[in-house]
């Protein structure tokens, strides 16, 4: 077609003929008001916009329907039945185009509306697109289409429309060429919150004469607006005749200017504008129904409500939630800092139960028992502290730091509320685990204050427990902060002077981990040993506690002292305790030596598992496995004296054999080790004897682990084996030859056989005790050495319930240590003498 336009002058004239005379028609008829339609009954300024968007067109049965028809539609349903929804290029609107469109409604053509129009009911606003590759010359030339694709519009009217690949260029009676526009255009699409970018576009459609363009994209609502562009949109009604100034509302003309299609605003657009992109977000948009008059001004508002969609308000709320978690964390974590730095809360709230508190201690010297050298070395700081000019006097110095030493449970916490309470001064008391927390600083802040508080309060005394919790050895990859703590305490003990009157004691079970900067002379420059009692202290330890206690007369400390060998301070108080308990348990008014049997089996053995459901030969197993041990401890002359004997489970034992010495034990020979392997070995050597070395039971594991331990420490340690020589083996175990390591196994082994063959040895010879002593154990499950005494002798025993209500069978003296006794009968303060019952031994 496009070669049909330019060939010959007969087309071009037909061309002009469309120009001069279609062209003004079309314009002429949007221009003109449109008449009052019967069906609709109300003028063109009475359709709102969502009125005329839900509009549609019918097919139109002839030309003059088509007429009737489009005078009773507005301008903006015409245009959009005309225009297509989706259309978004420039020369839809152009006036080169649309003007033969008005000019063929005039004169009545019969037009369907689905031919030219889509049944949608409302128009989407454009995205208008200008291309340009060529240039029509003049106002009057023909235009001149180079690739045309007929659409059902263009076929109607006898158009033609470019594809969306098609150019086509265009020059406007100012001049201006298409190409500009059209980058204008696409500036003004790619930046639509740019106001300026709106201005140019909108200036440059008024100077092509397309006041149309710039009144649909005005009215869109998708792009920027300010008081330019406003005045540009006004200028576009003015020149298509749709201004009103009456539909002006406010001070500012421009800004409130309204069309008369659409009734809104400037601010109502705006608002528009929020709702469709909350829409196009995932949310619901509905207007307001309670003001239908409103405009966006002051006086009469634009309800907009905006209904967020599910999804959209839990990711809203989530995200408020979580910042301000982490906002709320940080600042609890700054806070907290700043508080703990700076003792703000010290004076708001008082001191915190992490801070050491000044103590006046009530704790004597005379109620410390079982450390008489450690209770006169401290002696010297009481004094000091008393009367510090008597050793300043002579030149003497006293150490800065005291370091008690010893196992758990011997009293060295009771030593220093001791010392305190002799001296009347202040007492504070800190754990090593209340220094460090998890804030980088406190610890070495803790310091500072604690000994802070002590030069305010001195003359005075500073106990830190567990002293090994922060002066432990440092190591070169520790971080910097983990000694932060040990740096600060190094510090304040060489920042002490003789004259400031504060004396710090610490306690420590391990000495050995101590950093050698702590335990150097002028810091804890003394350490003060707190051993386990011995049994004069073990029987001042139980007599102290007693006082308390309904005690029996029948009861005996001294015999109760000599069967705790190894007890500390803590479990002597904790024996009387359970003894006491045991006592009101039953209904006693008094505690009984049987009562200190069943505590003292208790602590020594565990609690009794009578519940525990055992088979007949499991129990007799059991039975002869620790009868075996039992006689080989009898009739053994180096072994340690026997206790008890029972087969009731007991922890994860099934029985148990129990050894105390007459005294305490400091050193043993090496035939009492060698008697130590051989009672080892006579629960296996007994299960040999009756059942056969294939049916012996895995109870022997035990019992083997600690025969090869004391073997072990007999090659390795003392020198023992003669073939070896007497040689350490244990310090440098790890860097000796493997045949050094295969002759330690070898005596090892020896000695271990030779065990077992000494123990199988007197239970062959024994054999017949063997029998009697199990099948007691079998009926009375417990028997004492006393007891066991009586079964060997072939007597009969009475079962060991009845005991508690016909008392205890009659006693056989022992003899003690002639300062055990006297101790004894010093300490009882009615003068009875001691009890000679040995069944409590």
């Amino acid at each position: 077609m496009a070669s049909a336009l330019q060939a010959g002058p007969g087309l071009q004239a037909m061309a002009a003929v469309t120009t001069d005379v279609l062209l003004p028609c079309f314009t002429g008829v949007l221009k003109r008001p449109v008449a009052p339609s019967h069906a609709h009954g109300r003028r063109n300024g009475d359709i709102t916009p969502s009125h005329q968007r839900s509009i549609t067109s019918s097919p139109l049965q002839d030309g003059m329907g088509s007429r009737e028809r489009l005078n009773s539609a507005s301008r903006y349903a015409l245009r959009a039945s005309v225009l297509p929804a989706g259309s978004s290029t420039l020369p839809i609107a152009n006036p080169l185009l649309s003007q033969p469109f008005a000019s063929a409604a005039r004169v009545g053509l019969g037009l369907s509306a689905s031919q030219f129009s889509t049944s949608s009911t409302s128009c989407s606003s454009r995205f208008f697109s200008t291309t340009s590759s060529q240039c029509l010359r003049g106002a009057r030339s023909p235009l001149h289409v180079p690739t045309p694709v007929a659409t059902p519009l263009a076929a109607r009217f006898g158009l033609l429309r470019s594809s969306p690949s098609t150019t086509q260029a265009r020059s406007f009676w100012n001049g201006l060429r298409t190409n500009h526009l059209a980058r204008l255009e696409q500036t003004a699409n790619n930046n639509p919150t740019s106001a300026s970018s709106q201005n140019a576009f909108y200036s440059a459609l008024l100077r092509a004469n397309m006041p149309q363009i710039l009144i649909e994209r005005y009215r869109s609502g998708r792009f920027a607006t300010n008081h330019n562009t406003d005045a540009l949109y006004v200028s576009a009604l003015k020149a298509t005749g749709e201004f009103n100034p009456g539909a002006v509302h406010g001070e500012n003309a421009v800004g409130g200017s309204v069309a008369n299609n659409s009734g809104l605003t400037t601010e109502q657009l705006h608002s528009v504008g929020q709702a469709v992109a909350a829409r196009q977000a995932g949310g619901q948009v509905a207007m307001s129904g309670r003001h239908p008059n409103g405009t966006g001004a002051k006086q009469a508002p634009l309800y907009v409500v905006v209904e967020e969609s599910i999804g959209t308000t839990v990711f809203k709320w989530t995200k408020f939630f979580v910042i301000f978690a982490f906002i709320a964390y940080f600042l609890l974590i700054v806070l907290n800092v700043l508080m703990d730095t700076t003792g703000i809360l010290k004076t708001a709230r008082g001191n915190q139960a992490n801070e050491a508190q000044p103590q006046q201690q009530k704790v004597r010297f005379s109620d410390v028992h079982g450390c008489d050298e450690a209770k006169d070395e401290l002696q010297e700081v009481v004094e000091f502290l008393t009367n510090p000019e008597r050793f300043s006097s002579l030149g003497g110095k006293l150490p800065k730091g005291v370091l008690l030493v010893g196992p758990p449970g011997t009293g060295k916490t009771l030593l220093a509320r001791a010392v305190a309470g002799e001296a009347g001064v202040p007492f504070f008391y800190m754990s090593g685990s209340e220094f460090d927390e998890v804030y980088v600083g406190v610890g070495a802040k803790r310091v500072r204050d604690l000994f802070s508080q002590a030069r305010n309060k001195a003359p005075a005394i500073i106990f830190i427990d567990e002293l090994d919790a922060i002066g432990a050895k440092r190591n070169e990859r520790d971080a910097a902060y983990v000694k932060q703590t040990l740096n600060q305490l190094l510090t304040e003990l060489d920042g002490f002077s003789q004259t400031e009157g504060v004396i710090i004691l610490a306690a420590t079970n391990y000495p050995q981990l101590l950093d050698k900067a702590l335990t150097r002379p002028g810091r804890f420059d003394r350490k003060v040993e707190v051993g386990l009692p011995d049994v004069r202290g073990r029987l001042e330890i139980l007599n102290h506690h007693m006082k308390d206690v309904a005690v029996g007369t029948d009861v005996d400390a001294a015999i109760i002292a000599r069967g705790t060998p190894g007890f500390s301070g803590a479990d002597l108080e904790n024996l009387v305790n359970q003894a006491a308990i045991h006592a009101s348990r039953n209904k006693k008014t008094r505690v009984g030596p049987k009562d200190f049997d069943w505590a003292k089996d208790k602590i020594l053995m565990g609690a009794e598992a009578r519940s525990r459901v055992m088979r007949e030969k499991d129990k007799l197993a059991t039975a002869y496995h620790e009868a075996g041990h039992a006689l080989v401890a009898y009739y053994s002359r180096a072994a340690t004296p026997l206790y008890k004997i029972t087969i009731v489970p007991r922890g994860m034992s099934l029985g148990a054999t129990h050894f105390l010495p007459e005294m305490d034990v400091v050193s043993k020979n090496y035939t009492e080790y060698l008697a130590d392997i051989d009672v080892s070995m006579g629960g296996r050597a007994a299960e040999e004897l009756i059942y056969g070395e294939e049916k012996v039971s895995s109870g022997i594991s035990a019992d083997l682990r600690m025969a090869t331990n004391t073997a072990f420490n007999l090659v390795t340690q003392l020198g023992y084996s003669k073939k070896l020589g007497s040689m350490d083996f244990m310090s440098n175990y790890e860097n000796l030859s493997s045949e050094t390591k295969q002759e330690i196994e070898n005596e090892c082994r020896r000695l271990l056989e030779e065990g077992r063959e000494r123990a199988k040895s007197i239970l062959t010879s024994r054999r017949k005790e063997l029998e009697l002593l199990t099948k007691a154990l079998v009926e009375y499950e417990t028997l004492t050495k006393e007891e066991m005494e009586a079964v060997l002798r072939g007597e009969k025993l009475k079962k060991l319930e009845d005991d508690a209500s016909e008392g205890p069978p009659p006693p056989s003296e022992i003899v003690l240590p002639e300062a055990l006794s006297a101790a004894a009968d010093k300490m009882r303060p009615n003068g009875i003498p001691a009890s000679r019952n040995s069944r409590h031994a």
